[in-house]
């Protein structure tokens, strides 16, 4: 139980920066001096020590082995930037994109929920929410703002 505990608390977070340049290097099986290039080029990002030593996280490790990835299939390094920058632009636009369906699914909750109210409230309620037609293609949602068109 003592090898369990001390082997689940020596992983750490993957943004915490922890491995020193040569073992950084190791791990990606990269030269050192390559890792110091693609700090100075701001491919990779690493935490530095109080005396300025570079500390790599386990996201910078993962980065590092995409970099190396990319330039072996020919990509130069400013492709490789502008790929590394294109993968970050997407994985937010997924995250908004969850965010915004997350947001839907609350207003329909909530829609379903008015329109389920007692009869006085639901017949004041109409007038202020937005319609909501289900017979669309699977997942679309048509609004009408009602007093809009005329």
């Amino acid at each position: 139980m003592a090898n369990r505990a001390r082997s689940a608390g020596a992983t750490p977070e993957p943004h915490v920066p922890v491995y020193v340049i040569s073992v950084a290097a190791e791990l990606t099986g990269l030269h050192p001096q390559t890792l110091r290039q693609y700090d100075r080029m701001g491919l990779v990002s690493p935490g530095r020590t109080g005396g300025g030593g570079r500390r790599y996280s386990w996201h910078d490790i993962e980065q590092l082995r995409e970099i190396a990835r990319l330039t072996a299939s020919g990509i130069g390094l400013e492709g490789v930037r502008r790929v590394l920058e294109l993968e970050r632009e997407v994985a937010a636009l997924r995250e908004h994109a969850a965010a915004l369906a997350d947001e839907l699914d609350r207003t329909r909750a909530a829609l379903a929920q008015a329109m389920s109210a007692p009869e006085r409230t639901a017949v004041r309620l109409p007038e202020r929410l937005p319609a909501i037609r289900t017979s669309a293609a699977p997942g679309a949602v048509v609004v009408w703002r009602r007093g809009q068109l005329r």
